[in-house]
């Protein structure tokens, strides 16, 4: 029988692998979200399939955005999330599964108001040299490197909100912005079902970049046997479609 301090150090040199992982996600519908009290979404859906195969115990959370990166940042362990753009400053902080996902490219929507000058330009490059033009603009979220340095550089006025995706589309309904650039499944979504934005305008330029391959973020100190086990899921598994909500 083991001494009580044997088992304290056996303990103590257990990998922190041995616990279970917590998984955040954050609200964006079509990819996870809560209705009726009930998780959903396709890309959660998808990632608990993934954990499950994979053979890595997981526990899934609900966290908003900017408290996920805060806990990278301060290295929480034991710590996953789903499923993010590859940035330079997330590389710092997070380790990479496979992708997971590729987005569509991103959609223009455009306020009522705003249509009439909007349709002057042909380009995005044209809209963001506008000053007379408000873009809407998710704070804290990454549009991909290439339109978050375009962003940085617009002429037009920004207004910054750190609120879901609906909230800041219904904001541009009501009037509070001329446009914004948003997820095309977010867009998909939402105008199924809710009536008032029909009034908005979805508006197609040429210099769209393309979209961005999504993965799995595990803080630095998650084993690389694990990230192996996920990544080999992901090789294995069929991809997650926005149809599948």
């Amino acid at each position: 029988m083991a001494t009580p301090l044997l088992l304290a150090a056996v303990l103590a040199a257990a990998p922190a692998s041995a616990q279970p992982l917590t998984v955040a996600w954050r609200e964006k519908a079509p990819y996870y979200y809560l209705e009726d009290g009930m998780e959903k979404g396709f890309m959660l859906a998808y990632a608990k399939q993934l954990f499950a195969t994979a053979g890595v115990e997981a526990q899934f959370v609900r966290e908003p955005h900017k408290r996920i990166f805060s806990r990278f940042a301060d290295g929480t362990r034991n710590y996953c999330s789903i499923a993010w753009y590859r940035l330079p400053e997330r590389e710092r902080v997070a380790q990479y599964s496979l992708p997971v996902y590729t987005d569509p490219p991103q959609t223009i929507l455009v306020a009522p108001a705003a249509l009439q000058r909007v349709r002057t330009h042909p380009t995005l490059a044209s809209m963001m040299a506008d000053p007379v033009l408000t873009l809407a603009v998710m704070d804290g979220v990454s549009y991909g490197p290439e339109l978050d340095a375009r962003i940085k550089q617009s002429a037009n006025q920004i207004m910054r909100r750190t609120v879901p995706t609906s909230n800041m589309v219904q904001m541009l309904a009501a009037g509070r912005a001329s446009y914004l650039l948003t997820d095309r499944n977010d867009w998909n979504y939402m105008r199924t079902r809710h009536k008032q934005l029909a009034s908005l305008v979805q508006y197609e330029v040429p210099d769209l970049p393309p979209g961005l391959k999504r993965h799995i973020l595990c803080s630095r100190d998650v084993p690389a046997a694990t990230m192996e086990k996920l990544n080999q899921a992901i090789r294995t598994s069929a991809k997650p479609s926005a149809q599948d909500k």
